[in-house]
C-alpha cells in the first residue's frame, strides 16, 4: 500500500473526531512527519513519534512524600493503619520483606487504597519515622513540667531507653534507614529534643556549663551512641543501659563544669554559677519550644 493510501485509510476512519474545519490529511502528515506521494523518498514508510505531542506531561511527585494528608477522621484511621502496618511488617519481615504489598497485605486494604496515601515503600518509612520522632518529642517535653533540674534530665534520658526498648526491632530498623542521607533530610521535626535538653541543662541543681548550646550536642550524641549500641546488640537490660547512660551524662557535666574551674586565676575571678547560667543562656540563644 502506498504511503498516500495509508494515509486515507487513517483520515478516513478517524475523520468522525475531527471538525468540519480540520483538515484530517494534513493533521496526519503533520503528527507523523509522513511525506506525500509528490515528496516521496526512497527510504520504507516508517511512522515516527510525534515531536510534540498535544497532551502535556504532569509533574511527577515525589516518591518520598505522601500523596496527601488526612483531612477526615476517617483518612486518618486509614493513615494510622497503614503506619501500624508498615511497623508489623519491618518488625515480622525486615528490611528484605518490607514492601507496599505486604503493608497493604497487613493492613487489611487494597494496593490501591494505600497508594492513595503514599506513593512508595520510602514515603511509608518516612512517615512512620515521622510518628516515632513525634511520639518521642512529645515525652521529652514532659521534662519541662520538672522544676528540678537534674530530676528533668533523668526524665529525659528515661525517654531515650524506652523509645529504643519499647519495639526494639523497629527502632534498630528505623535507624538503619534513618542513616540513609534522602530519607533523613525529608523528615521534617515538629519540634526540636536539643531544645528541651537546652532548657533543662540551664536549670538549677545541674554542674553549670560555660556553652550549654555545645554541652547539649555532646550529650545528644552521648545518648544516642550508647542507646542505639545496646538497640544492636539487642540487649534487654533496660535498668542497666539507664545506669550507664545517666553515669556518662553526669560524669559529662561534672568534668566539663569543673575543666573551667581549674585553673589558676584568683578566686574572686572566678564566676559564680549564676553568673555562668546566664552568660550560657546568652550564647544559647534557645526558641521557645513547641507543644503538640
Amino acid at each position: 500500500m502506498q504511503t498516500n493510501e495509508i494515509i486515507r485509510s487513517a483520515a478516513h476512519h478517524f475523520s468522525p473526531l475531527a471538525s468540519a474545519s480540520t483538515n484530517v490529511m494534513t493533521l496526519w502528515q503533520a503528527c507523523f512527519h509522513i511525506e506525500t506521494d509528490d515528496h516521496r523518498s526512497a527510504e520504507p514508510f516508517v511512522a515516527t513519534q510525534p515531536r510534540d505531542f498535544c497532551m502535556p506531561r504532569q509533574p511527577t511527585p515525589s516518591l518520598l512524600k505522601p500523596r496527601r494528608a488526612p483531612s477526615q477522621p476517617r483518612s486518618e484511621r486509614m493513615v494510622a493503619t497503614l503506619l501500624e502496618a508498615a511497623a508489623q511488617v519491618l518488625e515480622t519481615k525486615g528490611l528484605e520483606g518490607f514492601n507496599t504489598n505486604a503493608v497493604a497485605e497487613r493492613a487489611g486494604v487494597s494496593i490501591g487504597s494505600l497508594y492513595q496515601y503514599f506513593p512508595s515503600k520510602d514515603a511509608l518509612t518516612i512517615a512512620l519515622m515521622q510518628r516515632e520522632s513525634e511520639r518521642f518529642y512529645r515525652d521529652a517535653l514532659v521534662a519541662l513540667d520538672h522544676p528540678s533540674g537534674p530530676i528533668a534530665l533523668t526524665h529525659l534520658i528515661d525517654v531515650s531507653v524506652r523509645q529504643q526498648f519499647a519495639r526494639p526491632t523497629l527502632a534498630r530498623l528505623l535507624d538503619v534507614e534513618e542513616s540513609r542521607p534522602q530519607l533523613r533530610m525529608a523528615l521534617a521535626s515538629t519540634g526540636s529534643v536539643r531544645s528541651v535538653l537546652l532548657e533543662v541543662l540551664m536549670r538549677d541543681g545541674l554542674p553549670p556549663q560555660e556553652d550549654v548550646a555545645v554541652a547539649a550536642s555532646d550529650l545528644m550524641a552521648i545518648v544516642r551512641g550508647l542507646v542505639d549500641a545496646a538497640g544492636e546488640r539487642e540487649e534487654i537490660d533496660t535498668t542497666g543501659l539507664t545506669r550507664r547512660v545517666t553515669a556518662a551524662v553526669l560524669g559529662y557535666l561534672t568534668m566539663m563544669s569543673s575543666a573551667e574551674g581549674s585553673d589558676d586565676s584568683p578566686a574572686e575571678d572566678t564566676p559564680q554559677p549564676a553568673s555562668k547560667r546566664e552568660q550560657a543562656v546568652r550564647k544559647a540563644g534557645t526558641r521557645g519550644l513547641k507543644r503538640p
